[in-house]
């Protein structure tokens, strides 16, 4: 029969038939399919259902045909059984004894259902025994009339048109789409049912827990199937059954169904339904609430990792990494470690992030009775992650800040190492000029240590600062930083660029004394040179310019006088020439440099000064001759003894005179 069910082109296979009858004995889905028993639609004339049995000729087991008529007879209503059944029983293909034993099983199983049995019998074969066995004379012991009658008067007690075309009516009935569509309500009502009791069991359990919050859900107890595949299953049959096209009549005449809401089982489907669509609501709240509750207890295990992990391990790196190096190296490298640490956090902080993000969503869309838990996860979590990333920047910042302390301390090293260069080299400048040169870029050298000493106290002190308002947070308490060694360091970097600012300055003013002196020296010989210079030129100008003696003895006295003046100027000059020179030995003794001493200066400077006094004691010898001379000849009126005294000295003095004038003042060799 398997066999038979596999070919009869369902759209299930026998073995699923089988399972949705879920019957005991197999021989009900035989029956059925072989068309043992059929509820064609048609009613008698007390709209009493029509029952028939076609018999055949093979031998029919009577517990196959028992249990088949029980199914079927649990398929009509009460209101239906009520007005009796009409049974056909079809033994023109089967034999009498056949025939005898299923109208005497009719009695055992529905005697009060069954208010009259049609046999229809062949024509020609049963006349010779029927006499052994009259069913109207035993219709008090069977509860129910017995009429054998031929096929074609059948229709005296039902009507043609209750009746199928086996039978000269016109009822249309396809047994093979009854036995296709009652599968699919069989299928429907059983996995309904199943799957109802499933969905009450796992509310009721959901419910029980709900109210006792120590017993955990049993969230793993799921329907064993699809509840919208069975709630789509029973639409469409319900569609079907209100259609009534159960017979697949699309082009034709609908056909009547045994199915029919008198068979309660458009009724029995909408209940089905309902109950389901209920049911599956609440099971739906129950999965709604189940996966909330699971994703809100994902997010408490993924809230306490992210917290435990920034509390714990987070905090513990950035606990044993609080040094700021003794070097732009050193700081460096502890800032490349913290970027290592910060890119680990960032991974969680992109978990807290998340994490916000789903809490927020719930928040906006969850019941009163989650909001204060959520909230509170949500500060929580928010806490933690803004106190790590606020100790993070704060590292950042004193890591930064260190590296521009170190940044600073090195330029000034490096500055204090090139003002002291400069000030142990020697020094030989050629001039004045150079000299001042020097001192000036001495002097910016200087200011520039100052202000990067200046920078360097106040980048300390900011750094400093930072590390006095640093504190580690583990594991929910505040733990104090020891930055002792951190301040020592600092401050003891800052005095030691002090001290060497301070030995650079006294430095620099030893050689700004020194420089100072080397410029008077310069000036000193410059000056020196610029009076042997007018000494010459004053000597250049008694040698041309100062050659008249007078025309009478008052010039020649005015002559004189103006004379002494000049050699007065010329003494003045070279008094200052001479004190210049001791002055250039004094600072040249003082400076230590010997080899300059007065160089040239002094021979040139005497040297002129010789031949400057030679000159003028000549010329003022002859401007004493010319007076002697001028005075000798003014003498007038005298005797003559006396006048030719006087004329004789007048001649010897003018000769003298003349004599005079004829020697050179000075000579070539000076």
């Amino acid at each position: 029969y398997l066999e038979l069910l596999e070919t009869t082109n369902f759209c299930l296979c026998g073995q699923e038939v089988l399972n949705i009858f879920g019957l005991e004995s197999k021989v009900v889905t035989k029956s059925l399919f072989s068309g043992c028993f059929t509820f064609t639609g048609g009613k008698d004339r007390r709209s009493g259902l029509i029952l028939t049995i076609p018999l055949c000729t093979e031998q029919t087991s009577m517990e196959e045909l028992s249990s088949t008529l029980d199914y079927l007879l649990g398929i009509p209503s009460d209101k239906c059984k009520a007005r009796g059944f009409t049974v056909i029983v079809d033994g023109r293909k089967s034999q009498w004894n056949i025939v005898k034993t299923v109208v005497l099983m009719l009695q055992n199983v529905i005697p009060a259902e069954v208010s009259l049995v049609c046999v229809v019998k062949p024509d020609e074969f049963w006349d010779k025994k029927v006499t052994h066995f009259c069913f109207w004379k035993e219709k008090d012991r069977l509860g129910f009339e017995v009429i054998l009658v031929s096929a074609n008067k059948l229709t005296r007690y039902i009507e043609p048109c209750q009746l199928t075309d086996e039978f000269g009516g016109s009822l249309v009935y396809d047994h093979i789409d009854w036995v296709n569509k009652r599968l699919v309500f069989e299928k429907f009502t059983k996995e309904s049912s199943s799957l109802l009791d499933e969905l009450v069991v796992i509310n009721d359990s959901e419910k029980s827990s709900q109210l006792d919050k120590e017993r955990p859900p049993d969230c793993n107890f799921l329907p064993s199937l699809d509840p919208e595949t069975v709630l789509q299953t029973g639409h469409e049959l319900l569609s079907e059954l209100q259609q009534r096209r159960f017979n697949g009549a699309e082009g034709g005449g609908v056909a009547w169904s045994p199915m029919d809401d008198e068979l309660l089982a458009q009724p029995q489907v909408m209940k089905l339904l309902d109950s389901l669509r209920e049911q599956y609501t609440k099971y739906q709240e129950v999965c709604r609430q189940r996966s909330k509750r699971s994703q809100l207890e994902d997010i408490q295990t993924k809230v306490m990792q992210v917290v435990n992990w920034l509390e714990g391990p987070g905090t513990e790196q950035l606990r044993t990494q609080w040094g700021i190096g003794d070097s732009i190296r050193a700081s460096q490298a502890l800032q490349q470690k913290h970027e290592e640490i910060e890119s680990q956090h960032s991974e969680w902080f992109a978990v807290y992030v998340e994490l916000n993000q789903q809490i927020a969503a719930l928040l906006s869309a969850g019941d009163e009775e989650d909001l204060v838990e959520l909230k509170g996860l949500q500060q929580q979590l928010s806490d933690v992650c803004y106190r790590q990333a606020s100790q993070l920047e704060s590292r950042q910042n004193v890591l930064q800040s260190a590296h521009e302390f170190h940044g600073t301390a090195q330029d000034l090293s490096q500055q204090l190492d090139g003002l002291l260069g400069m000030l142990c080299a020697d020094v030989a400048p050629a001039d004045g000029a150079a000299i001042q040169q020097t001192l000036k870029h001495l002097e910016e050298k200087l200011k520039s240590v100052e202000g990067a000493l200046v920078g360097l106290r106040e980048k300390g002190q900011v750094l400093m600062d930072q590390m006095s308002n640093q504190t580690s947070w583990s594991y929910g308490k505040d733990v104090p930083i020891d930055n002792k060694d951190n301040v020592d360091h600092i401050q003891g970097v800052m005095e030691d660029m002090q001290l060497r600012k301070q030995r650079c300055e006294d430095m620099v003013d030893v050689r700004r004394l020194k420089m100072l002196q080397m410029v008077q020296l310069f000036k000193c010989e410059e000056d020196a040179s610029q009076a042997v210079e007018w000494l010459g030129e004053l000597l250049d100008a008694l040698l041309k310019t100062h050659i008249r003696l007078g025309d009478d003895s008052q010039e020649t006295k005015v002559l004189l006088e103006k004379h002494k003046k000049f050699v007065d100027v010329a003494q003045s000059t070279y008094d200052y020439g001479r004190q210049l020179l001791q002055a250039t030995v004094v600072l040249c003794q003082s400076l230590r440099c010997s080899t300059r001493s007065s160089g040239d200066t002094l021979p040139r400077l005497n040297r002129v000064w010789k031949q400057f006094t030679v000159t003028t004691e000549e010329r003022v010898h002859r401007l004493e001759m010319a007076c002697s001379f001028h005075t000798a000849a003014e003498k007038g009126d005298l005797p003559v003894e006396v006048e030719q005294e006087t004329y004789e000295e007048v001649e010897t003095v003018g000769k003298a005179l003349l004599d005079r004038l004829t020697v050179p003042v000075i000579f070539p060799d000076g």
